[in-house]
């Protein structure tokens, strides 16, 4: 053996030497990973057929290997590692020579670029990466953070340390819209970091402070890193957990593990969400602390002053507390009481599953084993019982097709059960009275009546769904029905809303608020997957940037609004009506619907085309696209490029040693902890795109093989992969900052700077350790 190492460690060690070698030759990372592959290759293939290179493998034919085997265990888990007294024997590197290896890499890289990049099961999520960059740099573009750090520095910057925390809440806020490490730390380093130093900001504090929380966009949804991370660990976890339970000797992961292995993006967006906002909470209470213990080096600012009407203190608890905590209180009363709840009276055509066991019972020996020292002997015997229970009461487990009469009866008894008031209107008339509410609270001064009148509407459209609305009741005659108090409620909105947008506050946070709220909420709320989510936040994004151009301009956007509002009307059109005309009998009602979603269509692809010619002429949309083709472009030829490098580590063994390795490990927390590690110190030298494309794929089968919560090991290597961006000497987020921090500013003080927050990722990271909660509590209550 050369220098006493194994073939395949040196061939691991040339491997990684001619990687970190490309990246540091200057050429762009996703040609270098290819490159680094094609002459590491070329390199082990040399050694390996002047017979430098050796393998030492187990001896899978003595007697000492059957032995063990014998003993029942697995071949996986025999190795040197476990069992360093095995008979060995010498093979070389390439098992067939290295050009059978050659051949078999370029056909499997074929395939895989066809199942990963082209035409795989996983590209729609893929898409939503392309949406997401365009979506942040769209709203980069619209200048979108000036206005967000000119006014959370006006409210935080009299607190200690006030800028700093106005960074944090910043960064935070872009994270959620636009997801661009990048461009917010350029946007905040040109904006906020002149501002920190004049007013006596410790050059450490401000750099870490904006190096960081423009990290925060990492992991706070929507996430370019969960989207790639997410679409890869679902096919590992899925895999891995398929083979864990055939060596189990189970049929399949669904009858051992009593669930479906599956792990989706939404559901890891829904748990990044805490862990997101928690990081920037530390951030957040770091530099609030650091200025209350260093008072000269984070000193408060005073403010310009707000605009808008003088409020009083009770008048805020009032608008803004109050009367918002009792429309919501009573909201919950009315479901828990029953006078607010569904009013569906459709029938399926088909029963519903009867009751199934909480694991299958009808399994053979060697699976039942493995399925108690799973699960335990308890929640066994808790299967078999009502596996029994449900043998004895002769009720059906598969769904039957209802008679007339059963479906008569369904419907009868759903009439009987229906609430007086529907849970849709009942939202939407929570929403505008907390609308109006938030005005009279902003202009306590201005005349009450028309926010009066609007709830006056409100409670006429409640009183009308109770008297004359029905579960019977036809979406139409409903809409005429509610037209009255409807209009009474919109007519009050456009006051209010007049209102609200004399506020600072309200007019910079709301718009891109809403786009949020309408691409996360569709996501965390199950209603659709990433890619639509994506394309929803592109295509908003689009609109608002071109509102404030033409709001700078001096232009009406009035077709945008309208645009917008379009695009409301018909949402709520094809949630109410049935708009499948000419299947079966179309009604009026049908047509009327149909025509009216099919205008609000047509107007709404209208405002996004009207949206990119204001951008175009107003030299926007060019440099948008361009960057979002670079950025996209990137991240799938370093997916070429990666899935290259993991094919010649695959070739000489590479990842079935590293594998072997992990699994000789009796404490699967311990490999864990081990591969964090790695990953760690793999953030000093290499991008998170390297490390989930290249690292991500060895490790994971043995990661996500084991009884871990996939959610939870997901997302701490997102948290640990987040620290890539600033641990020095590569972080990006730190070149990013060097590129436009003034020259007083020396790379001393950003390395410094970024210290503390590293190390404050790392007991982030510890206590999600230690309360995964934190990461599974939103999954487990809203199941995606």
């Amino acid at each position: 053996m050369l220098f006493g190492l194994d073939g395949v460690e040196i061939g691991l060690i040339i491997v990684f030497l001619c990687l970190f070698g490309a990246i540091l030759s200057g050429f762009p990372v996703a040609f270098a990973i290819g490159g680094a592959a094609i002459v590491s290759f070329g390199i082990l293939a040399m050694l390996d057929s002047a017979g430098i290179l050796v393998h030492q493998a187990v001896d899978t034919r003595s007697d000492a290997y059957r032995a063990i085997l014998n003993e029942g265990v697995a071949p996986l888990d025999i190795s040197k590692f476990r069992y360093p007294d095995l008979p060995r024997v010498a093979e070389p590197l390439f098992q067939g020579g290295w050009e059978l290896a050659l051949d078999r890499n370029i056909s499997f890289i074929v395939n895989r670029i066809n199942e990963r990049v082209l035409a795989g099961a996983s590209i729609e999520t893929l898409l939503a990466v392309l949406m997401f960059v365009m979506m942040g740099i769209t709203l980069e573009r619209s200048r979108i953070a000036n206005d967000l750090l000119t006014m959370m520095a006006r409210v935080f910057g009299p607190l200690p340390g006030g800028l700093a925390v106005a960074v944090v809440v910043v960064g935070a806020f872009l994270a959620a819209s636009t997801g661009i490490v990048g461009a917010t730390v350029v946007t905040m380093g040109l904006l906020s970091l002149p501002t920190m130093l004049r007013n006596n900001y410790s050059p450490e504090l401000a750099t870490g402070v904006i190096a960081a929380s423009g990290t925060l966009g990492q992991i706070i949804p929507p996430s370019i890193v969960i989207v790639l991370l997410g679409t890869l660990a679902g096919d590992i976890y899925s895999t891995a957990q398929e083979a864990r339970a055939q060596a189990a000797g189970c049929g399949d992961a669904l009858t051992y593990l009593g669930r479906v292995a599956v792990v989706s993006v939404g559901t890891l967006f829904q748990a990044a969400l805490l862990p997101g906002v928690f990081l920037a909470l530390l951030y957040g209470l770091y530099a609030f602390g650091y200025a209350v213990l260093n008072p000269a080096k984070a000193p408060p600012v005073k403010g310009d002053g707000a605009t808008g009407d003088y409020i009083t203190r009770g008048e805020k608890l009032t608008w803004f507390l109050g009367v918002p905590a009792a429309l919501v209180a009573a909201l919950f009363f009315a479901g828990a009481g029953g006078l607010m709840g569904s009013q569906t009276v459709v029938v399926d055509a088909y029963s519903q599953q009867g009751q199934v066991a909480s694991l299958r019972t009808n399994v053979s020996p060697q699976c039942k084993e493995a399925m108690i020292d799973l699960h335990g002997q308890s929640a066994w015997d808790r299967a078999v019982a009502e596996q029994q229970a449900i043998n004895e009461s002769g009720v059906t487990q598969t769904s039957t097709r209802l008679t007339d009469e059963e479906r008569a009866a369904e419907r009868t008894r759903m009439l009987g059960d229906a609430a007086p008031i529907g849970t849709g209107i009942a939202l939407f008339f929570l929403m505008a009275a907390l609308v109006l509410s938030f005005a009279r609270g902003i202009a306590p001064a201005d005349e009450p009546r028309p926010l009066a009148i609007g709830g006056l509407g409100i409670v006429l459209g409640l009183l009308a769904d109770i008297l004359f609305i029905g579960p019977t009741t036809s979406p139409g005659v409903t809409v005429l029905i509610l037209a009255i108090p409807g209009l009474l409620v919109l007519w009050s909105l456009r006051q209010a809303a007049a209102r609200l947008a004399r506020n600072d506050l309200v007019r910079v946070v709301f718009p891109p608020l809403v786009l949020i709220v309408a691409v996360l909420g569709s996501i965390l709320g199950g209603i659709t997957n990433p890619t639509p989510a994506a394309a929803l936040g592109a295509g908003g994004a689009i609109m608002l940037a071109a509102f404030r151009k033409l709001k700078e301009d001096g232009r009406s956007g009035r077709v945008i609004i309208g645009a917008a509002l379009a695009i409301v009307v018909m949402l709520l059109i094809g949630v109410n009506f049935d708009l499948r005309v000419g299947v079966g009998e179309t009604d009026f009602e049908q047509w009327v619907a149909y025509l009216i979603a099919q205008a609000c269509y047509l107007f709404a692809v209208f405002g996004l085309f009207y949206s990119c010619v204001v951008l175009w002429t107003g030299g926007v949309l060019t440099p948008v696209v361009r960057e979002t083709a670079k950025v996209t472009s990137m991240v799938f030829t370093i997916l070429i490029g990666s899935q290259l490098l993991n094919l010649v580590v695959i070739s000489f063994g590479g990842e079935h040693y590293i594998q072997t390795f992990l699994r000789s490990f009796d404490n699967e927390w311990a490999v864990f902890l081990i591969v964090m590690l790695v990953l760690f110190v793999l953030g000093f030298v290499l991008d998170f795109l390297e490390i989930i494309y290249i690292v991500i794929p060895i490790v994971g089968p043995v990661i996500y093989g084991g009884t871990m919560d996939p959610k939870w090991v997901t997302i701490m290597i997102a948290v640990n992969l987040q620290t890539s961006f600033l641990t020095p000497p590569f972080g990006f987020a730190l070149f990013y900052l060097r590129g436009v921090a003034p020259k007083e500013v020396t790379t001393g003080h950003i390395y410094r700077g970024v210290v503390p927050f590293v190390l404050i990722q790392i007991v982030g990271l510890a206590i999600l350790w230690l309360f995964p909660s934190i990461v599974t509590i939103v999954p487990d209550l809203f199941p995606n």
